[in-house]
């Protein structure tokens, strides 16, 4: 006789055995107590990062920064010049201030200088193109170039030897192999010397402008010194005078100077102001460009070559007078804006 299952299938869901219910509650429990640990541990941590925010010491930063010049607006400027046909300085020099003159205290001159014209120079037109002129050749470096501030009471004390700090100069005295030579036989070396100079930290402006004397009338910021724009014969120097690659030259004394911006010094100042040197009575001569990269014109500055507007000085953002270099005489200074120039030098 057969065996027969004694279950038979209904259609319906088998019902759960005891052990399957017992197993469930068991995997329900379990879950439930993981659960619960988790939502513990969670907010365990979250309590703790709070804590630790509201306990902390803030970390103040070690970096370094460096004051840029003042970049959010560049100036505008009343027209241009062109370096191929720039007007010739010469008899631009009187006892009283005017814009595109220099004012100076010594109107005889004795004469010197470059010896011949060269041919960048057009006397009948009263011009001169800056881009065809010679430079004395040579490329010397100077180790030993020194330049520091320092500030003493009111004073900004600068020290310097005269020696372009990063930049070269050419060979001097000029060589007769030079293609200089046919046009000025500078006799002269470039020395060191030892020069400190006292310049008012906050200068203040004179109640009329004075005049400059012959020799250093400032110091730029690589440590040259810096002349106005006269040679010994009265005449535009920059125009007239063959200077190295840099603008610079010795004169009798064998002081290494410039009577312009330094060209050196006009390709590093590429932003919209710069402070590359600073006159004997205290104010600053900077680079200032347009948002076309041009430096300004005499049209723009005043009768000592310089214009009141916002720079970086000491440290901060101030309006205040300064002066501006130009491509047009007299380059830098006309006069002292100040009222308390140097008037001795080492």
């Amino acid at each position: 006789m057969e065996c027969m299952d004694t279950e038979q299938s209904t259609g319906e869901t088998p019902k759960l055995t005891r052990w399957q219910k017992h197993k469930r509650s068991i995997l329900i429990a379990v879950a439930s107590v993981i659960f619960i640990l988790a939502a513990i541990v969670v907010w365990f941590l979250l309590a703790e990062t709070k804590h630790a925010g509201e306990n902390q010491t803030p970390v103040k930063s070690t970096q370094t920064t460096t004051q840029t010049q003042p970049q959010s607006t560049a100036p505008t400027w009343k027209g241009s010049v062109d370096p191929t046909a720039l007007p010739l300085g010469n008899g631009h020099v009187g006892s009283s201030p005017k814009s595109g003159y220099i004012t100076s205290c010594t109107t005889t001159f004795r004469g010197g200088g470059a010896q011949h014209a060269g041919g960048w120079i057009d006397e009948n037109k009263g011009t001169w193109n800056s881009q065809s002129k010679v430079t004395v050749s040579g490329s010397v470096n100077w180790p030993n170039a020194s330049y520091a501030e320092s500030t003493s009471g009111s004073n900004r004390v600068i020290k310097t030897n005269d020696l372009p700090v990063s930049d070269p100069t050419g060979i001097f005295p000029i060589r007769s192999s030079d293609a200089a030579y046919q046009f000025d036989r500078n006799p002269n070396s470039v020395m060191s010397h030892a020069l400190t100079y006292n310049l008012p930290l906050d200068p203040a402006a004179a109640s009329a402008p004075s005049c400059l004397g012959l020799g250093p009338v400032g110091v730029m910021t690589n440590g040259v010194l810096l002349y106005d724009a006269l040679d010994d014969g009265g005449r535009d120097a920059v125009a007239y005078e063959t200077q190295d690659e840099c603008s610079g030259h010795p004169d009798g004394q064998e002081r290494y100077h410039y009577h312009d911006v330094a060209s050196c010094i006009l390709k590093r100042a590429t932003g919209t102001s710069t402070l590359v040197g600073y006159a004997f009575d205290g104010y600053g001569i900077y680079v200032e460009r347009d948002s076309k990269g041009n430096l300004p014109t005499n049209a723009d500055l005043d009768e000592c070559h310089g214009r009141t507007s916002d720079i970086s000085w000491n440290g901060s953002t101030v309006t205040m007078y300064h002066y501006d270099a130009t491509l047009e005489y007299p380059y830098t200074i006309g006069c002292y804006h100040g009222s308390s120039a140097v008037s001795s030098h080492p």
